[in-house]
C-alpha cells in the first residue's frame, strides 16, 4: 500500500500541526475512521495515470561541452523532428527548461530538480511538432524562474549575446541568447513577472507575452496560475506572429483558458500604423532606476511611429506605479503555495497534473540550502505571510488589481496601444559569485517594474528592440487590449520594417 494508516504518534503530530487537541480515545477513533478513505487512496494508487501519449520519437540528447556552449545558454541539445509538413516546417525551436519534453531532462534552473525526466510533452511542444517544427533542445533558465537576471541557474550564469560577463535577462535567459545568436530560429519562454520580455529586452529580440490563457500552459512547471504565461521569442516580428499562431487556442486541460479569442496573426502584419492611436505612458519612464539612454531611445521609437503615421500622445496612468506592489502578494504567496508547498502544482483546479514532477520536486524540503537566494527569499516571505496573515493579502491584491486593469483599459478605450520602455535599464554586469545576497537580489529584481503589472492585469505586451547603447540593446514595450495581439504585431512590424533597429 502506498498510503499507510497513521500510527498514534503520527496522528498526534498531525493534530498538533492543525491545532487540534486529541485524547487517546480520539486518536484511536480517528485512526479507525481513516480506514475507508485510505482504501480509496490506495485504489487510486493502483490505477494507471491518465496522461496524453507521446507521439514523436526522440532521444534524451546530451549536455553540450563548453566549446559548444560558451554563454551557458544550452541545458540539453537533442533533435525531435515534427510532422512532415506544416507552418513551422524547416524551423528549429528551443524550449525554456521549465517546459516538459518527454524523455529529455528538465531541471528548471534548480539543483534540486536536476535528474528529473518528464513523461509527457507539453501542449506547446505537441503544437510545434504537429506544425512541422523541429525541437533542438532545452535552454537554461533562472532557478525556478524566480529572477529577471541570468546568474541564478544552478549550473552558472548565462551570458549576454552582445557582451560576455553581462546579464542576458531572465528568467528565459537561455532562450533569448540562443535566438539572438542564431543557434535556434525560435524559442519558447515563460513570463510571470516579465520573463519573456526582460531577456528579450537585454538580448535584442522580440518577445510576446500574450493575453493570459491564449497559449495553454499545460505541461509547464507553474509558478502561480494567476500569472503563468508562455510565449514566443524570435528575431523577427513575422516569426513571432507565426509561432503564436501555432501555439494559441484552448487545449481542454488548462484552467487558465476561458473565452479565448485567436486570430491568424501571421496574416495581419500589413497595414502600417497610419491613424493608429498610441499612448506613451509617462510613468513607464519614471521608474526610480530609469536610465537616460533607455528612456531617450524609447521616446525616439515613439517619434518614429509618429513619423510612420501614428497619432502618438503622452498620458499619465498613475496606478502603473503600483503594479509592482500589487504583483508582490500575488506572485510571492502564489509561488509559495503553488510551486513550493504545493509540490509544483497545488490543488483546487482542473488541470493536467504531472505527478512524476510533483513526486520529484518534493525533495526541495530536504535540500533547501541548495536553492537560489531569490527562491529562498520568496519562499521564506511567502511562508511567513501565510503563517501570520493567511491569504488575505493575496485576495486583497487581486481585488485591487481590478482597478489597475480598469486604469489601463480606460486608456486603451481611447488608444490602440500603450507604449513604454520594456525594462527601465539595459543589461548590467553579472556580479561575482561571492557577492552579497543583497546584491544578488537587487540585480535579480531591478528590471521588472514595467513588465510585472501586465502579468497580473493579463494584457498582451511585447518587447521590441529599438536601439543600442554602449553595445547593448534597448527595448520598447507595446501593450494592447485583451486578445488584441494582432494590433501589437501590426505596429511592431511597421516599426521593424522602418529600418535596422541597431542603428536607431
Amino acid at each position: 500500500m502506498a498510503v499507510q494508516t497513521p500510527t498514534p504518534a503520527e496522528m498526534r503530530s498531525v493534530a498538533e500541526e492543525i491545532g487540534l487537541d486529541l485524547s487517546e480515545a480520539d486518536v484511536t477513533s480517528f485512526i479507525g475512521l481513516f480506514g475507508p478513505s485510505i482504501a480509496a487512496y490506495n485504489l487510486i494508487d493502483a490505477m494507471p495515470d491518465n496522461l496524453p501519449q507521446v507521439r514523436y520519437p526522440r532521444t534524451p540528447g546530451h549536455r553540450p561541452p563548453i566549446s559548444e556552449n560558451l554563454r551557458n545558454a544550452w541545458y540539453v541539445k537533442t533533435t525531435v523532428p515534427g510532422a512532415a509538413e506544416g507552418k513551422l516546417k524547416g524551423r528549429t525551436v528551443v524550449l525554456k527548461d521549465n517546459i516538459m519534453l518527454a524523455g529529455v531532462p528538465m531541471m528548471n534552473g534548480a539543483a534540486t530538480l536536476e535528474g528529473y525526466m518528464p513523461d509527457i510533452d507539453a501542449t506547446v511542444v505537441e503544437r510545434i511538432l504537429d506544425a512541422g517544427g523541429t525541437i533542438i533542445g532545452k535552454a537554461h533558465c533562472e532557478s525556478f524562474c524566480l529572477a529577471g537576471s541570468s546568474f541564478t541557474n544552478a549550473t552558472g550564469p548565462v551570458h549576454n549575446p552582445h557582451r560576455m560577463g553581462y546579464s542576458a535577462g531572465g528568467s528565459s535567459s537561455g532562450s533569448a541568447v540562443l535566438v539572438a545568436l542564431g543557434e535556434a530560429d525560435m524559442a519558447l519562454g515563460g513570463d510571470q513577472g516579465g520573463s519573456i520580455r526582460m531577456p528579450a529586452s537585454f538580448c535584442g529580440i522580440y518577445g510576446m507575452k500574450a493575453t493570459h490563457g491564449l497559449v495553454p500552459y499545460t505541461g509547464i512547471m507553474p509558478i502561480e496560475i494567476t500569472v503563468d504565461h508562455v510565449g514566443p521569442m524570435t528575431r523577427t516580428v513575422a516569426d513571432n506572429a507565426l509561432l503564436l499562431e501555432v501555439l494559441a487556442g484552448p487545449d481542454g486541460y488548462d484552467p487558465r483558458q476561458y473565452n479565448v479569442k485567436t486570430q491568424p496573426y501571421s496574416q495581419m502584419l500589413q497595414g502600417g500604423v497610419a491613424g493608429m492611436r498610441i499612448c506613451v505612458v509617462s510613468e513607464g519612464f519614471q521608474q526610480a532606476n530609469a536610465e537616460a539612454d533607455v528612456n531617450a531611445s524609447v521616446r525616439a521609437a515613439a517619434d518614429r511611429l509618429a513619423k510612420l503615421g501614428a497619432v502618438v500622445e503622452e498620458v499619465s496612468i498613475p496606478m502603473h506605479m503600483l503594479g509592482g506592489a500589487l504583483w508582490t502578494p500575488i506572485g510571492v504567496e502564489g509561488l509559495t503555495q503553488t510551486m513550493m508547498h504545493g509540490d509544483g502544482y497545488g490543488v483546487s483546479r482542473p488541470d493536467l497534473y504531472v505527478t512524476s514532477l510533483m513526486d520529484f520536486h518534493r525533495q526541495w524540503r530536504t535540500r533547501a540550502n541548495e536553492m537560489s537566494e531569490t527562491t529562498k527569499l520568496f519562499t521564506l516571505l511567502g511562508t511567513y505571510i501565510r503563517k501570520h496573515h493567511g491569504s488575505r493579502y493575496f485576495g486583497k491584491a487581486t481585488n485591487i488589481t481590478r482597478l489597475l486593469t480598469a486604469a489601463y483599459d480606460a486608456a486603451l478605450a481611447k488608444y490602440d496601444l500603450l507604449l513604454m520602455p520594456t525594462t527601465p535599464i539595459k543589461a548590467s554586469e553579472i556580479p561575482p559569485a561571492d557577492c552579497t545576497r543583497e546584491l544578488v537580489v537587487e540585480r535579480s529584481l531591478n528590471m521588472i517594474s514595467n513588465t510585472a503589472p501586465f502579468d497580473i492585469t493579463h494584457h498582451p505586451a511585447m518587447a521590441i528592440p529599438c536601439g543600442m547603447s554602449d553595445g547593448l540593446p534597448l527595448s520598447m514595450m507595446l501593450i494592447g487590449k485583451h486578445w488584441d495581439e494582432a494590433t501589437i504585431y501590426r505596429a511592431a512590424y511597421a516599426f521593424e520594417q522602418s529600418g535596422d533597429w541597431t542603428t536607431f
